[in-house]
């Protein structure tokens, strides 16, 4: 007997991040649109791509997916090695990241350098995106290698910093100590260009919850190290305060000031608007119109705990995609199944529930794994 109903077929968005340490969220997506569209026993599921960012590290990648342009520029490493480095640009907008120009993962052989990486390779991208004349620059924090409160990024956009002897100092947080005199010379592309941080990090620079006592350890900062860096960004904030900034103090105890080491305090300091990392990209990358022409969305990332609940990426996709199925994938979750519908996700499938291996550092395991998921979701739906 030939049944007369006719195919499914499920239009998905698939739009998660990446998976820190293994994948990219471009890899995250296809790895998983390869499984679902392996499904077809019943029916066709349709897949749009959709890789985001949250305004860290990937930022670029995720702008370049959704259709932005790749410009690449040769700027200084964390610890002045040139390095290739890559902003996103569409003729109106720019996005530059921390963690492509100055960010850990740069870092010569993966020596940490807590005193002497510098986040000039990020003021120079700046520079470079400026040269395009965009209305705007969208700047994503996260990943950084320094602790120098912005003041490398400052000397590649028009701030001297001298010592008491009047030699030009690179910045570091090390050399914030040597700070004597600070000069600027005003560019007239950053007074015409709007300039955006996109992060969620909510820390000051100074004090307990500061860049150096919460962030410092994790770049190699021993106990020791912090509390040189904590004196020495307040040096810092006194040299820029003498100099003329009159709300350097003011600003280093401003939500996010702390953000990749302190950048972005630097980033306040030229009058940078802040706002919602999570938010503010999938704006950018127009996820409200995509999700509209959908049946189910599929989100994810590497981890799927209580940060996530408190208005990570996925968070965000969740609170957005309306009455629609939303389904996550992870590479671990400590979300209980009692506490799905705090994000209103009707299903969670994680790579750790298809492998007794870790997956967080096998790019290769990670993404057979998220094709076979993409296939069970797929087979689940039709």
């Amino acid at each position: 007997m030939t049944s007369t109903t006719a195919p499914q077929t499920v239009r998905t968005l698939i739009a998660p991040d990446k998976f820190k340490g293994s994948l990219t969220a471009s890899e995250v997506a296809d790895a998983l649109a390869a499984g679902l569209r392996s499904a077809t026993e019943t029916g066709t599921v349709l897949c749009e791509l959709l890789p985001l960012a949250d305004g860290g590290d990937g930022s670029v990648d995720a702008a370049v997916a959704s259709g932005f342009t790749r410009r690449t520029y040769t700027v200084a490493g964390p610890t002045g090695q040139h390095t290739q480095a890559s902003i996103a640009f569409d003729g109106v907008t720019a996005v530059v990241e921390v963690a492509n120009t100055c960010g850990l993962g740069l870092l010569p052989e993966g020596k940490l350098e807590p005193l002497n990486a510098s986040s000039r390779g990020f003021g120079e991208a700046i520079l470079f995106a400026l040269s395009l004349n965009p209305a705007r620059i969208v700047m994503a924090l996260g990943g950084s290698a320094s602790t120098d409160g912005g003041m490398g990024m400052l000397t590649a956009l028009g701030y001297s910093f001298r010592d008491a002897d009047g030699r030009q100092l690179y910045g570091s947080g090390r050399t914030l100590t040597q700070i004597h005199t600070v000069h600027s010379t005003a560019l007239p592309e950053l007074a015409d260009t709007e300039l955006i941080v996109a992060s969620d990090v909510h820390n000051p620079l100074l004090g307990a919850q500061g860049a150096p006592a919460v962030f410092g350890p994790q770049k190699g900062a021993s106990p020791e190290d912090v509390t040189a860096l904590d004196q020495a960004l307040e040096h810092f904030i006194a040299k820029m305060t003498e100099a003329g900034s009159a709300y350097a103090a003011a600003l280093a105890e401003h939500e996010g000031a702390g953000s990749a080491g302190g950048i972005g305090y630097a980033c306040l300091l030229l009058g940078a608007k802040q706002v919602s990392g999570a938010d503010y990209f999938l704006d950018l990358l127009d996820f409200n119109t995509r999700k509209d022409n959908c049946d189910i969305v599929i989100t994810g990332e590497g981890s799927i705990d209580e940060q996530t609940l408190a208005g990570k990426l996925p968070a965000a996709v969740a609170r957005r995609s309306g009455a629609r199925p939303i389904i996550a994938v992870a590479g671990r979750s400590l979300l209980p199944k009692e506490r799905w519908a705090e994000m209103a996700l009707t299903r969670v499938y994680t790579l750790a529930e298809y492998t007794d291996q870790d997956s967080s550092k096998d790019p290769d395991l990670s993404a057979a794994l998220l094709r076979r998921i993409g296939k069970d979701i797929g087979t689940s739906l039709l």
